[in-house]
């Protein structure tokens, strides 16, 4: 043999010996793969929207050093990681992100939370991608019937999964909270041109009437207005003593300073907040008129609860998220963390978590313990929703030594007797 042949049989068998050691590693890269369960995460941490999405990075920060060694599902042991993205508050860009999770980051699951502007985008893209999605936050009538669904009708969804508050649990709520306090029982309805608003619209507005209040709905109107004179002559006019909204937050500190200088906020008792008013720096904007405000909320650092995803109880959660950030403990704090602990609920309990249809299943059957209580898709009522309770607050000035401006009591539990009440309620005074 030459030196050429010598030369070409060598570089043959070192080509021969990568090969054989590239096909070697594929399996091995397959099976490590397969091990990885990617997870993304979709919520807004900017735009008007931002606020709800302020400590969902801290959250997510636990949720990874709880499960750093991975967790066991379907018979192995599964690491996961975490994709998280921010809609910057924009539905559309919420499905974009939702798509690039999808088709760039290939996760095999997608969580999304806070308000149907980011959880609706998201759930169609997965539905159309035939990838397993669980979202929170959001009432589940906006999700359901808000992407289509038909009252009576078979789910047309197979991927998409959603657990949170509902009509029926403001309706239950209101109708105890609003008794708590002297009224004429006239309800000023303020509801946009949104998912929020037509569900709240449709359903709400018969049940509360149905309740013995009469409701006064001024219409919608578009997110973001900047003059709210027209309806507040109407409330005034039909002299409403309790308002109801669910206004983006911004939107509701327009609406209420205006209402202060046209004379409403001294007429009304009972101003019930809803997707507004959730968190401390909105109160905070307020002032003054911020004392004595009403709302609803879906989670509290008194919630007699554990977060099995980030292994603290809720009152931990709200320290830790204190002492991390120098901020005040907000109420999505511990409906981020229930929507990771249903999340790897669905995980364990699932057979073959790589498996799309079988993680959709596992999600569709999933019944467990988190931060805001029980969540059980096998009670309905639809085969995607399940509603999550909600309790009654009222802000208040914070007490003298403490590091916030405002207080939330817990002033009614009629729709979640499992968490204990805080304060009594009053009525609003302007100026008190």
């Amino acid at each position: 043999m030459n030196n050429t042949q010598n030369h070409l049989g060598r570089r043959d068998v070192l080509r021969a010996g990568v090969a054989t050691a590239a096909g070697a590693a594929l399996p091995m890269l397959a099976f490590a793969q397969s091990d990885t369960l990617r997870i993304g995460v979709v919520s807004p941490t900017s735009g008007p929207l931002g606020i709800f999405g302020e400590g969902d990075g801290h959250v997510l920060d636990l949720v990874r050093k709880t499960v750093a060694g991975g967790i066991d599902a379907g018979g192995k042991r599964l690491k996961l990681e975490f994709i998280h993205k921010d809609t910057q508050s924009n539905p559309v860009r919420a499905a974009q992100v939702a798509k690039e999770l999808i088709n760039s980051d290939k996760v095999d699951l997608v969580l999304s939370t806070s308000t149907p502007e980011t959880v609706n985008p998201v759930a169609d893209a997965c539905e159309a991608a035939g990838i397993p999605a669980l979202s929170t936050t959001s009432p589940w009538e906006a999700f359901y019937f808000g992407r289509g669904a038909k009252p009576g009708e078979p789910s047309p969804f197979k991927w998409t999964y959603h657990f949170s508050f509902g009509v029926g649990n403001f309706a239950k709520l209101y109708a105890d909270q609003w008794n708590l306090v002297p009224t004429n029982k006239k309800v000023g309805m303020l509801l946009p041109a949104d998912a929020d608003g037509n569900a709240i619209r449709g359903l709400l507005i018969p049940q509360l009437e149905k309740a013995g209040f009469t409701v006064v709905d001024a219409g919608p109107y578009q997110n973001g207005v900047a003059d709210f004179s027209a309806q507040i002559a109407l409330f005034r006019k039909e002299g409403v003593e309790i308002i109801n909204t669910f206004p983006f937050p911004p939107d509701f500190a327009v609406f209420w300073r205006q209402a202060a200088q046209r004379g409403l906020a001294k007429q009304v008792k009972i101003m019930q907040m809803a997707k507004a008013g959730l968190f401390a720096a909105e109160l905070e904007a307020l002032g003054a008129l911020g004392h004595g405000l009403h709302a609803g909320a879906y989670w509290h650092r008194s919630y007699p609860f554990q977060s099995p995803a980030t292994g603290l109880s809720c009152a931990q959660l709200a320290d830790s998220y204190e002492k991390a950030s120098g901020k005040v403990w907000n109420q999505q704090l511990g409906a981020t963390a229930s929507l990771f602990d249903a999340a790897l609920a669905a995980v364990r309990a699932c057979p073959n978590p790589k498996d799309r249809a079988a993680m959709a299943q596992s999600l569709a059957t999933l019944k467990t313990e988190t931060a805001v209580g029980l969540v059980d898709f096998t009670a309905g009522p639809v085969p995607n929703c399940t509603p999550t309770g909600v309790v009654g607050v009222q802000w208040v000035r914070a007490k003298p030594g403490s590091k916030a401006k405002f207080d939330v009591e817990i002033v009614s539990n009629v729709d979640h007797p499992r968490v204990p009440t805080t304060a009594k309620m009053t009525a609003y005074a302007m100026g008190a």
